[in-house]
This record gives C-alpha cells, sequence and structure tokens, in this order.
C-alpha cells in the first residue's frame, strides 16, 4: 500500500493520556504524531466533548474492558477508521492485538495505516489487516475474525450531485445501495448502520459484539428495531451527549432530508443535554436510555426548529448511543 506525501500541516501531536482519559499509556506512545488525510476529518484534539473517538468510542471500549476477559477482546475491526485513532484506543483500552481497519478512501486508509504502526510503543506488536472499500467488504481476504467490530458511520446520504472523492465528505455516504433495507431503516438514515451489521456476521468470532456508535435524532426504539431486523439482540452500553459538530452542514441536511418526508430527526439545546446528563456516568445511562428519552422528549426540536435555534446563536446538540449488538 502507497502511503501519502502529506504536508507539515496534516499532521498533528496527540496527548494520547488526555485523549484516551487513561493514567498512563502502556501501549502506544505519550504523545501521538497523527497524519490526517485530505478526506479525513481532523480529530478535535481542543474540544474532547466534540470528538467522537474521545468522548463517545474510548469510554465505550473501558466499559468492553471491564466486562470481558482479555482474550475476548484481543481482536478489533473499525469501519470507517477515518485517522486510525480509534484502532489506536483498542489498542491501548482492549489490549487488542490484531487489527483491521476500512475506509472509502486509499489515503485515508493509508494514513491511519501508517498512524496505528508509528504509534505503538517499543516491543507493543500488532498484526494490522487494512483496505479500502465498501464498509468489512476490505477485509475478506484476510480470513480474520473479531471480537469486536466498531463502526461509527455517516447517516445522511450525499446530496444529489455530490462527488465523494471531494475533501472530507465522511459525514455523507453515496446513497445508492441495491441490499434490501427494511423501510424504517431508511426512513430513519440508518442505512449503512443496518448494513454494517448484515455484513458483521460473515466477520465476528464466537461471542463477539459490534458497537455502533449512533447520534440519537431518531427515536431509540429505531436502533434497537434496525438490530433485530439484522438478526441480533440488541441493547445500549453507554448513553451520553455531544455537541453537534459542523452544526451548519449537518441539521441543514437533515431539515432536507426531513422536508421531503423522513424521520423528523430531532435535536436539543446543548445546555438541556448537559442538566440531564450531568449526574449520570455513560453506563448507567445506557441502562435507563429509555427512560431518559422520555424525559427529554418534553424539550427536544426537530430538524427545522433546530436550524432557526441554530441561527439565533444557540448551541445545538444531540444525545449519542452506543448500541451493542451480539448474534442471537
Amino acid at each position: 500500500m502507497t502511503i501519502p506525501t502529506l504536508s507539515p500541516a496534516n499532521r498533528i501531536s496527540v496527548n494520547s493520556r488526555r485523549f484516551f482519559g487513561v493514567s498512563e499509556a502502556k501501549a502506544v506512545k505519550p504523545t501521538l504524531g497523527i497524519l490526517v488525510s485530505d478526506h479525513c476529518y481532523e480529530p478535535r484534539i481542543d474540544d474532547l466533548e466534540s470528538d467522537w473517538v474521545a468522548s463517545v468510542a474510548t469510554p465505550a471500549f473501558k466499559l468492553i474492558a471491564q466486562s470481558r476477559p482479555p482474550q475476548a477482546r484481543r481482536s478489533f475491526a473499525s469501519i470507517g477508521t477515518g485517522s486510525g485513532l480509534d484502532a489506536l484506543a483498542a489498542i491501548e483500552v482492549l489490549g487488542a492485538r490484531l487489527i483491521g481497519v476500512t475506509d472509502v478512501h486509499t489515503d485515508v486508509v493509508s494514513a491511519a495505516t501508517r498512524n496505528i504502526r508509528d504509534n505503538l510503543q517499543e516491543g507493543v506488536e500488532v498484526t494490522l489487516h487494512s483496505g479500502y472499500g465498501d464498509l468489512l467488504s476490505p477485509l475478506k481476504t484476510s480470513g480474520a475474525r473479531f471480537d469486536i467490530i466498531y463502526e461509527n458511520l455517516p447517516n445522511v446520504p450525499l446530496a444529489d450531485g455530490g462527488n465523494l472523492e471531494a475533501a472530507r465528505t465522511s459525514s455523507a455516504y453515496v446513497p445508492a445501495r441495491t441490499e434490501p433495507v427494511p423501510d424504517h431503516v431508511r426512513d430513519n438514515l440508518l442505512v449503512l448502520h443496518y448494513l454494517a451489521l448484515v455484513q458483521a456476521k460473515d466477520f465476528l468470532a464466537p461471542g463477539g459484539a459490534v458497537l455502533s456508535t449512533l447520534g440519537a435524532r431518531v427515536p431509540l426504539r429505531s436502533f434497537l428495531d434496525m438490530a433485530g431486523q439484522a438478526g441480533f439482540s440488541a441493547s445500549f452500553l453507554t448513553y451520553t451527549w455531544k455537541v453537534q459538530a459542523d452544526p451548519q452542514d449537518i441539521i441543514s441536511s437533515y431539515a432536507a432530508w426531513q422536508r421531503h418526508g423522513l424521520g423528523p430527526f430531532y435535536f436539543h439545546y446543548a445546555d438541556d443535554l448537559k442538566a440531564a446528563f450531568s449526574i449520570l456516568d455513560p453506563l448507567e445511562a445506557g441502562k435507563r436510555a429509555l427512560e431518559i428519552e422520555e424525559a427529554l422528549a418534553p424539550k427536544r426540536l426537530d430538524a427545522f426548529a433546530a436550524f432557526e435555534a441554530l441561527r439565533r446563536g444557540a448551541r445545538i446538540g444531540h444525545p449519542v448511543a452506543v448500541l451493542k449488538s451480539e448474534l442471537r
């Protein structure tokens, strides 16, 4: 695989202890040198509450590490890895040593592969499989099976005429899919999450689990139904919230699809979310996710109202669920 030549502006330094919330980095270097390719969103190292790996994925990995013995979390795959920080989190937190990463762009996969290999501490060895293409399919030839498969995939289809090759389109995907998808999955913009679960059946090790990180802009029951339709039993591992990243683009995209009859899609004032989640850790909130959702419902904003609030200068956020799905 060809490693891209990136300018110094595309290299960032990440404090691994701060970013992963660990007292001491034991498997990865204390300071990570991360290459960020043109098609990859830059990690939000100065605003960890807005970064998916730091604020959502890593806390979920810590809970998995507490609930599973080391031999049941030694292999890890990321669908849509981006910078590869999710894989580095799995190496540090889960103790994973068999790693698979995919993304849709060659430069993203190349940079992520380099990031993973270059940021391991001396003596830490991993077997790394990587490839670009659709969901898990680039890992098919490896023959690997994974204890944990992680995905943080986009919800919003790329606008008509949009170009996936344009820089930083990772918040959207090409909508043309030929696979059968349940109507409620399509209407709630969960297509890629559903298809990732379907593909995961051929890649999970016995007893393995899929962790889907989901912006909860649709009812939580939609996620449980999606997993059930894909042949899994699912529960919420964690439930938390985050400020909406790139709010102008993302909320307007949801408003456009809501105008076309999908959804509705819901957001909240960030202050309301902060107050609701302030006394709960993510694990406890995961156990009470449906209850918390019901309590928040009177204050939610649909996509139209959220966009108007944003235009008035309001900080807008949304709940985030980590769905743990296991084969029946």
